[in-house]
């Protein structure tokens, strides 16, 4: 072979080589799966625009808010760890969005995945975020040992009430509980931690969750009161995005109202969540200087914010605010 041939030959293979796509590096991440409030989108027995509007092509239906922690294999040789955050009533439909995480068919023992999920991180008892651990239960996945962490007092609930008694009894779920304040250490060296925030606190207390990885820090805040209402043991939003050891730069917060204009009549006072105006303007100085990325969800169905080509939806993104969608990945 000439030394012209063998020249053109090297060349053609790095060229090859060059061409071909980068391996994508495993690495933690959070994964939305729902970001509307409990009811839904479209939500139960309502007629609103917004209900009317998601009937009409049943794709644009939105699952309960709920996130999933997915922590790869290192070697990519087995399937991730997945660990939901909170579980709601549209489990069936957001462990089909977590599809590319199970174990490939012919590794299932039968028709029933026993185990699609590793655990799931608890924030508070109200029917959005825990109604989907029946599903976990004798009658329908039967899981066995589900690590299921929450706080003390949402441990005490679900072991003392059925049927949630039932899937301790049966070893379906099991709880571990992790009091606010408390640090879970889990793969990648991603650190999980539940931040009491107050809510409406009728069967258990209610919490946000931190998860910091490696290279971010995510706070995840699906519910809770009013910022400026928070009593003084909270202490207050500022002070958890600015944690010295691990400051917030991504923030998933509860936007079930937009403004007062979508709830006539009704005041301030006698309303559980902050406003996403309120939002917008406590924390625009940092979205507008980069040092936040701010996510909206848990949004009620009767939020403008929902449309697609509404005013509301489009000051957000004016103002550098985002609204979270299923599917949407952020990196730890």
């Amino acid at each position: 072979m000439s030394r012209t041939l063998a020249g053109l030959i090297a060349l053609a293979l790095c060229a090859s080589v060059e061409a071909r796509p980068p391996v994508e590096r495993p690495h933690p991440k959070l994964r939305v799966i729902g970001t509307v409030q409990d009811g839904g989108l479209p939500h139960t027995a309502c007629r609103c625009e917004r209900c009317e509007w998601t009937r009409a092509a049943p794709e644009r239906a939105r699952y309960v808010a709920s996130l999933a922690l997915i922590l790869p294999d290192a070697d990519l040789a087995a399937p991730p760890k997945v660990f939901l955050v909170d579980c709601t009533p549209d489990l069936t439909e957001q462990l089909g969005l977590l599809g590319d995480t199970m174990r490939p068919a012919g590794q299932l023992s039968g028709p029933v995945d026993r185990s699609p999920i590793d655990g799931v991180f608890l924030t508070h008892a109200h029917i959005g975020h825990y109604l989907g651990l029946a599903h976990l239960g004798f009658e329908v996945v039967h899981t066995q040992g589900a690590l299921t962490y929450c706080t003390p007092r949402m441990a005490e609930f679900l072991r003392t009430n059925g049927p949630w008694s039932q899937l301790v009894k049966f070893g379906n779920i099991e709880i571990s509980e992790l009091a606010p304040g408390a640090t879970v250490e889990m793969e990648w060296g991603v650190r999980v931690t539940p931040i009491a925030v107050p809510h409406r606190d009728e069967f258990s207390d209610t919490v946000a969750f931190r998860f910091a990885g490696p290279e971010r820090t995510v706070l995840y805040m699906p519910d809770t009161e009013p910022f400026e209402r928070w009593p003084e043991a909270y202490g207050s939003l500022e002070r958890i995005l600015d944690d010295p050891e691990h400051p917030v730069d991504v923030f998933l917060v509860d936007a079930t109202f937009y403004s007062l204009d979508e709830l006539p009549n009704r005041h301030v006072s006698a309303i559980g969540h902050p406003l996403v105006v309120d939002t917008m303007d406590r924390l625009q100085d940092r979205v507008r200087s980069g040092d936040l990325e701010v996510w909206f969800t848990h949004l009620n169905h009767s939020n403008p914010a929902l449309l697609p080509d509404s005013e509301e939806l489009a000051e957000i993104l004016r103002r550098g605010f985002r609204v979270a969608r299923e599917m949407h990945e952020i990196g730890l």
